[in-house]
């Protein structure tokens, strides 16, 4: 099938393109190359080494993969432009990762904030307007995150896919059954956009039957995946920073570099993971297995496992020796929570899960080690809080 990547130069753009490529299908990747200006703005690098897009695409060819095209575009702000590019490559489906995927970053200021919602939101109704405008029945994939579900404590109850059934009682005390979204909980400017998505996708889903799966993803870790793995030029981006790093990648790293591991609060916090092979491999099940027309939105969690924070944290000091350092949390959240998650729909797809084991935490360790000369101390804290009073923990840690 002919398949837009928006976001395709991404930590989980990039490879997913890749692996589509590589499955046969032809590829399109749609980008505005903005986080790579994020990196500029933040004066800091992906640990590993990233050609540009173009050299990216031209050591895919050379090495005998399917061509990937590219174009230069922002959704969120080009969308005539994005109407006619529909109209004239007529896709059969879209991969949507063009957004601002980072929590800490949509905290940081006022301007990042604002900016978050401009990008995700904006992108994300231009795209779905624009394909009604088109008139072609296109299936959208979007990745979107485990955190509308919200981190507060769901007192040993299982998350559902997307949707939950509820009972309405009635003034004359019969009730009825109904489905409802899983109510949201947002725990940041970013996961806020991400429950906007939500409400956009079943609103225009209902309105105008546009085939849609939303995948609700857990942290991803890893680095690269069997096909950016065949050329250095293909090396998929490494974020160690406290901005874009997410927390298992960022124990590792810290692990490589003898730092000790920043264990935020307690530790206390669970989260959903998925390692970034898996990640690729969802997108490709729900491209291959998409929505009837008339079907209302798919929604699955994308995620294999979940983790306290604080005890991964020890099973990287186990491996590698490293130190534990507990700092204020800059988050605004429970100091604990349990996280059951129900991930059958992949599962059922033939999804075999890959899970945390010390061969692969030491193969993180061995590629942070590889690039540690490139890592910036001063970047590894987290300094983005979500409230003023955290800043000034950060600030002072006692």
């Amino acid at each position: 099938m002919k398949v837009f990547v928006l976001g395709g130069d991404g930590f989980c753009g990039w490879p997913c393109a890749v692996n589509l490529a590589d499955r046969g299908h032809e590829v399109l990747i749609v980008d505005n190359l903005s986080r790579r200006k994020i990196d500029i703005d933040l004066e800091v690098e992906s640990l590993t080494p990233i050609t540009s897009i173009g050299d990216r695409l031209r050591a895919w060819r050379e090495i005998g993969g399917k061509p990937i095209r590219f174009e230069h575009l922002d959704i969120a702000h080009q969308y005539d432009r994005l109407v006619t590019m529909l109209k004239t490559e007529r896709p059969d489906a879209v991969v949507h990762f063009a957004e601002q995927r980072a929590a800490p970053y949509s905290m940081k200021s006022s301007s990042t904030k604002r900016y978050t919602v401009d990008n995700n939101v904006n992108g994300t109704h231009n795209l779905l307007a624009a394909i009604v405008e088109s008139g072609l029945d296109i299936h959208i994939v979007h990745l979107g995150t485990m955190g509308v579900y919200g981190y507060g404590s769901h007192r040993g109850a299982t998350i559902p896919e997307g949707y939950l059934k509820v009972e309405v009682p009635q003034p004359d005390g019969s009730r009825f059954e109904e489905e409802i979204l899983h109510p949201a909980s947002p725990g940041s400017v970013y996961h806020m956009t991400k429950t906007l998505d939500q409400l956009l996708f079943l609103y225009y889903n209902k309105n105008d039957q546009i085939r849609i799966t939303d995948l609700h993803q857990g942290i991803v870790w890893g680095t690269n995946t069997e096909a950016t793995a065949r050329d250095p030029r293909l090396t998929n981006r490494f974020d160690y920073d406290g901005d874009y790093g997410t927390v298992l990648n960022r124990f590792l790293m810290q692990a490589a570099i003898g730092y000790p591991l920043t264990v935020h609060g307690t530790g206390g916090q669970t989260r959903a993971f998925i390692h970034i092979c898996d990640s690729v491999k969802c997108v490709q099940l729900a491209l291959e297995n998409p929505p009837a027309k008339g079907e209302r939105v798919k929604i699955f969690n994308q995620m294999t496992e979940s983790h306290q924070v604080g005890e991964l944290a020890k099973k990287v000091a186990a491996l590698t020796g490293a130190e534990l350092n507990h700092l204020p949390n800059p988050r605004n959240e429970a100091v604990e929570n349990d996280l059951i998650v129900d991930n059958r729909c992949f599962i059922e797809l033939g999804l075999k899960p890959t899970t945390l084991d010390d061969g692969l935490l030491a193969e993180v360790v061995d590629v942070a080690k590889r690039w540690a000369d490139r890592c910036d101390r001063s970047r590894i804290p987290c300094v983005s809080a979500w409230t003023s009073t955290q800043a000034e923990a950060i600030k002072h840690p006692s």
